[in-house]
C-alpha cells in the first residue's frame, strides 16, 4: 500500500470527506481503476477515527493498520481517496453534523444526505468515487442511499467481518456500500463476500409487504408499477408475485414478540421496539462508559438518542435475542432460496436540510419500522433507485434470506437492467408519434 497527496480535513460544508489521501492498490483485479471512500468509522493506518465527533478524536490513537474491509478492497485493484463523515457516534438517520457539516446530496441538494452513513452516500452521489463503504446498523446504509438516489446493500448479519470498524450494536452491524451503478453494487459485494462468480438463480416469488407500503406517504404504484412490468415482461415471466402482511405473518410465528406487545402496538411496531432496545443497550455497553467520561457535545437529536440508549437496561435483552433468532428462521422459510420481499426503503423522500429533527419524529419512527423485516432477520437489503417524486429521489427495497447477497445482488443488477429497457420502450413510443405528426405537418405546409 502507498500513501500519496495526504490533505488536511475538508472544512467546505458541502464536502462528504473527513480526510482526503489515496491509497493505492496492491493487486490488480477485479475493482480496477475505481475509487472509494469509507465511512468515519473505519481504522486507517496513520489516522484517528472521529466516529463523527471531535471529542471521540481527541481521547483516541491513530489506527495502526487499516481496516480489513479496506485492505481486501485494495487488493482487488481499487484506490481508496479518503474518509467520509459519518453522524455523530452513527446514532442518527439525518445526515447532519454540528462539527464537520452536512454532506451534500448529489440528487436533491437542499435536502439532507440521510445517516448515519451520510458522506459515504453523498460522495456517491456526487460522483466524488464509483463506490464507497459504510454501516448499517438500524437503517444507515439504506436510508442515505435512498435519500441519494443511489443502489445501497446492507449484507446479510455477520456474514462479512467488522474487523478495524467502531461497533454500534453488534447484533445489528453490518459493513455496508454504495454505487451509483448495481453492476459496480455487484462487484464490490463479491469482493466483499468473497464470491467470485455471480448468482445464476433468478426469483420465482415476490411478495409485495403491503403493511410495509402503508407507512410510506408515496403511492405504491409509483414506486413499484414500472418495476413490477418490467420484472414480468422482461426479466422472469412466470414469477409469482403476492402480497403479505409481513407484520402479521411474523407475529403469528414469533412467540416471544410477545413480550413488546403489551399495548397492542402493531407488529411491525413491536418489532421496532425489540431492534431499538437492542441497539440501545448494545450502544451503552460499548459507549456508555466513554459518554459518562468524555461527556461530548454532542448535537440535536444525537444527544437524546445517546441520553436513551444510556438509561436502557438488561432486562429483555435475552428476549430480544430471541425475537431476532426466531424472525431469521421465518424469513428464512418465506422467503428460500429464490424468494424476495418488496418493500419501500424509506417512509417518504429527504427532509429539507434544517429541518427541526424533533419535527420529524413521527417520520423517522416509520423509518425505523421499515427497516425491521431485514434487521431482526439478518437478512440482505438492497435500496433501488425509483426515480422522482415531486422532484425528489425516491427507491424501493428487495430483501432476501440472510446469506442470500449474492443472489440478491445478481438479482438487482438485472431487475435494474430490465427496467431500463421497459423505460426506454416507453420513451421510443412516446417520442414515434410525435415525429410522426412532425413529418405529416411539414409535408402538408
Amino acid at each position: 500500500m502507498a500513501l500519496l497527496n495526504v490533505a488536511s480535513s475538508i472544512k467546505t460544508p458541502s464536502s462528504a470527506f473527513m480526510e482526503e489521501f489515496v491509497l493505492t492498490p496492491t493487486k490488480t483485479g477485479p475493482l480496477d481503476r475505481l475509487t472509494f471512500g469509507v465511512k468515519d468509522m473505519f481504522d486507517v493506518k496513520g489516522y484517528v477515527t472521529a466516529f463523527g465527533n471531535p471529542s471521540w478524536k481527541e481521547t483516541h490513537f491513530r489506527a495502526k493498520s487499516d481496516a480489513p474491509t479496506i485492505t481486501t478492497l485494495l487488493n482487488e485493484g481499487a484506490t481508496c481517496v479518503g474518509t467520509l463523515i459519518t453522524d455523530e457516534l452513527a446514532y442518527s438517520i439525518m445526515g447532519e453534523n454540528i462539527h464537520y457539516g452536512t454532506p451534500r446530496n448529489g440528487a436533491a441538494p437542499r435536502h439532507v444526505p440521510g445517516g448515519s452513513s451520510s458522506g459515504s452516500a453523498a460522495a456517491v452521489s456526487g460522483w466524488l468515487v464509483d463506490f464507497s463503504i459504510g454501516t448499517d446498523c438500524i437503517g444507515s446504509a439504506r436510508l442515505p442511499a435512498s435519500y441519494c438516489g443511489i443502489f445501497g446493500m446492507r449484507p446479510s448479519q455477520d456474514v462479512i467481518p467488522s474487523l478495524g470498524v467502531i461497533p454500534m450494536a453488534q447484533s445489528l452491524d453490518t459493513i455496508g456500500w454504495f454505487a451509483r451503478d448495481p453492476s459496480i453494487l455487484d462487484k464490490v459485494g463479491r469482493v466483499l463476500l468473497g464470491k467470485a462468480e455471480k448468482s445464476s438463480t433468478r426469483p420465482s416469488r415476490i411478495f409485495i409487504a403491503e403493511d410495509c407500503f402503508q407507512l410510506s406517504s408515496i403511492p405504491q404504484s409509483v414506486l413499484t408499477e414500472t418495476a413490477l412490468k418490467a420484472i414480468q415482461d422482461k426479466y422472469a415471466a412466470g414469477i409469482t408475485i403476492e402480497t403479505i402482511n409481513i407484520g402479521e405473518y411474523l407475529n403469528a410465528r414469533v412467540p416471544s414478540l410477545k413480550h413488546f406487545n403489551v399495548y397492542n402496538y402493531p407488529p411491525l411496531a413491536a418489532l421496532n421496539g425489540a431492534m431499538q432496545t437492542l441497539a440501545r443497550y448494545e450502544f451503552k455497553v460499548n459507549h456508555g462508559g466513554w459518554v459518562d467520561e468524555v461527556k461530548p457535545n454532542l448535537g440535536p437529536g444525537v444527544a437524546e438518542n445517546v441520553s436513551t440508549a444510556l438509561k436502557t437496561t438488561g432486562a429483555k435483552i435475552d428476549i430480544c435475542h430471541a425475537i431476532f433468532s426466531e424472525a431469521r428462521d421465518v424469513i428464512n422459510e418465506l422467503l428460500g432460496e429464490d424468494g424476495v420481499l418488496l418493500t419501500p426503503t424509506v417512509a417518504g423522500p429527504p427532509p429539507t436540510v434544517g429541518t427541526n429533527v424533533y419535527e420529524l419524529s413521527n417520520f423517522n419512527d416509520r423509518n425505523f419500522t421499515l427497516f425491521t423485516p431485514a434487521g431482526v432477520a439478518g437478512a440482505c437489503q438492497i435500496s433501488i433507485p425509483a426515480g422522482t417524486y415531486e422532484g425528489l429521489p425516491i427507491s424501493f427495497s428487495l430483501v432476501a434470506k440472510h446469506g442470500a447477497d449474492t443472489f440478491l445482488l445478481s438479482a438487482v443488477e438485472e431487475i435494474n437492467n430490465a427496467i431500463n429497457a421497459t423505460k426506454e420502450e416507453a420513451k421510443a413510443t412516446t417520442v414515434a408519434p410525435a415525429i410522426k405528426e412532425a413529418k405529416l405537418t411539414a409535408r402538408f405546409a
